[in-house]
């Protein structure tokens, strides 16, 4: 086999090209920004400038900076670009436009497949970062057009996570973050005993993933499964023939 060098590419072998926000946060495994995360290698790229705050007011000003970075990223190689905050959703179709690998920049994504697997009569519950900041035009970017089947549910009065993830203080208790979930999917169920399913909009949220499975009892999606997803649509598992 003869391999032939790629121009101006440093490293090889990631396939999943990942759009970082500026921030000052702990990743731990499990969050996006952690790259132990994933069984696979990843590449990440720091959009610089693109801060959690102008990401929940959907700033539009970033997004000649998202493109460079993603197609910094395409130029390193990677297969599949995708992000690290759900509101990213808002840049989605001008970022694909930019590209010439797939772009799933944002767990919204999902919602319609979510929807899909869910009996009529039956919502998919969406915790996310602030809920004053997901609406129907973020929602209508990752191809809802009927909001009727979703309730959410905002963690930004929740203490523990507003320092860590909004308000950035640079440290992270885990345990309370999780008790926090946990306390959040209860109430979205109480409130919405016909949820179905739950998506984890946040990338810092995947951790608690299995804290609110455990709560609920329900399906839980987030940044994760998205992303392990593509990687296996763009990656392929080989199998042996056999029986």
């Amino acid at each position: 086999m003869i391999i032939h060098a790629k121009k101006g590419q440093t490293s090889y072998g990631e396939a999943i090209g990942i759009l970082m926000l500026d921030t000052f946060t702990p990743f731990i495994h499990g969050d996006v920004g952690n790259a132990a995360t994933f069984p696979f290698p990843v590449r990440y790229q720091r959009v610089e400038g693109f801060t959690v705050t102008m990401a929940l007011k959907k700033a539009g000003s970033v997004l000649d900076s998202i493109i460079e970075a993603a197609k910094e990223l395409e130029r390193e190689g990677v297969k599949a670009i995708t992000g690290d905050c759900g509101y990213m959703i808002l840049h989605q179709q001008k970022v694909t436009q930019s590209v010439s690998v797939p772009v799933f920049l944002s767990s919204l994504l999902q919602l319609p497949f979510i929807l899909s697997i869910l009996p009529d009569e039956k919502k998919a519950g969406i915790i996310c970062a602030n809920s004053e900041s997901l609406d129907d035009s973020l929602l209508e970017a990752a191809g809802i057009r009927d909001t009727g089947r979703l309730v959410v549910h905002g963690m930004q009065n929740y203490p523990a996570f507003n320092d860590t993830f909004i308000r950035e203080t640079g440290t992270l208790d885990t345990e309370k973050v999780r008790k926090e979930m946990t306390d959040a999917a209860r109430s979205l169920i109480a409130e919405h005993p016909d949820t179905g399913a739950i998506l984890l909009e946040c990338s810092c949220l995947p951790p608690y993933a299995a804290a609110v499975h455990e709560a609920t009892g329900l399906p839980v999606f987030d940044y994760i499964t998205m992303i392990n997803h593509v990687h296996a649509a763009i990656a392929p598992r080989r199998y042996e023939d056999r029986l």
